[in-house]
């Protein structure tokens, strides 16, 4: 039978407060109170010099090479932007292959202490990783998974072809920002990640639709189950979330060796993403009533983090949503595909 564990109402603290009455944000991420220069924005700027000169080809290579920084990849990637990423076509995304099978998601109630202490000094409440569990099998029907996030290049061509209303909020006056082209865009609803996918089935006559809460989670996670995409151990330079130091999107790929057992980037951070379905307790699982059930009653499961949030939301097991209370939510969306 299926039990509700009750939350009481609170407040969702915005970026910069306290998520659990003793430490700040910035307190977590071992800034002071004070404006300090970012992390990376010294390398960015050398990065961008070293760059410019270059060519589509180079960049291209710098992008995709494990021997480069960071910071290299992502002034490649926002140069990329600006003047075209051939990585990007919005009719043929690029679709990787995801074996299906008997899968076994979520996590052992067991286990949930010990992911609260991994994690602890991040305000987390138990309930919240209590929505992973149990773990348990799942059949799933083999698929395809967009290798990248839906970028705002991508997003544009929609609009322009449906004349859809909803316009992400994250470009500034409501206008294409050239500059973010093959970043992931954010700040759209559910409804128009769903509007997506079925325009791009219209035009294609390919069977794409958003993944599956089981579907995201075992292309994040693989046969082994990983905590990150990549492994055991958070690491800043894999995934763009806050302990990165980004604040941004970043262009999608730039993590080289971020990706998930079947080379899926973005899984982990920089934007996150919408799924198929709406929150639901799994098999044998508590019902947590948390304060996405008490703002929106029935919501729609995203996973993966983002820049504006810290590394336990980039778990592959964690299940959250869209809290609209929150700046800090950068809600987007990637295609998956029926075989």
């Amino acid at each position: 039978m299926t039990r509700t564990t009750p939350q009481a109402d609170w407040h969702w603290p915005q970026f910069g407060e306290s998520l659990c009455g003793s430490l700040t944000d910035r307190e977590r991420l071992g800034l002071p109170d004070r404006y300090v220069r970012p992390r990376l924005a010294a390398a960015l700027v050398q990065a961008f010099v070293e760059q410019r000169a270059r060519s589509v080809e180079s960049w291209l290579d710098t992008l995709a090479s494990v021997a480069t920084t960071l910071a290299q990849r992502i002034a490649s990637g926002n140069l990329l932007a600006l003047l075209g990423d051939p990585r990007i076509d919005t009719l043929r995304p690029t679709m990787l292959d995801i074996p299906g099978g008997h899968v076994r998601i979520g996590l052992d109630p067991r286990d949930v202490g010990a992911v609260l202490n991994r994690f602890s000094g991040l305000g987390l409440d138990r309930s919240w990783i209590e929505k992973e569990c149990p773990r348990h099998c799942v059949r799933l029907d083999a698929f395809r998974l967009a290798r990248y996030p839906v970028t705002n290049a991508e997003y544009r061509d929609f609009l322009l072809a449906t004349q859809h209303p909803e316009l992400p909020s994250s470009w500034a006056f409501r206008q294409f920002p050239q500059e973010r082209a093959n970043h992931p865009v954010y700040t759209v609803t559910s409804a128009s990640a769903d509007a997506y996918v079925q325009w791009l089935s219209r035009c294609t006559g390919r069977d794409f639709r958003l993944p599956t809460e089981s579907e995201w989670e075992w292309a994040a996670g693989g046969p082994q189950g990983l905590e990150f995409p990549w492994g055991a151990d958070f690491d800043a330079d894999l995934a763009n979330t806050a302990e990165t130091g980004l604040f941004g999107t970043s262009p999608v790929g730039a993590f080289v060796g971020g990706e998930s057992p079947f080379g899926v980037a973005d899984l982990a951070g920089n934007v996150e993403e919408y799924v198929a379905g709406d929150y639901a307790a799994y098999p044998g699982g508590l019902c947590i009533a948390d304060h996405l059930v008490q703002i929106h009653g029935q919501y729609r499961v995203a996973r993966g983090g983002s820049f504006a949030r810290f590394r336990d939301l980039a778990r592959t097991r964690r299940r959250h949503g869209h809290n609209p209370r929150s700046a800090t939510y950068a809600m987007g969306f990637r295609v998956a595909e029926s075989v």
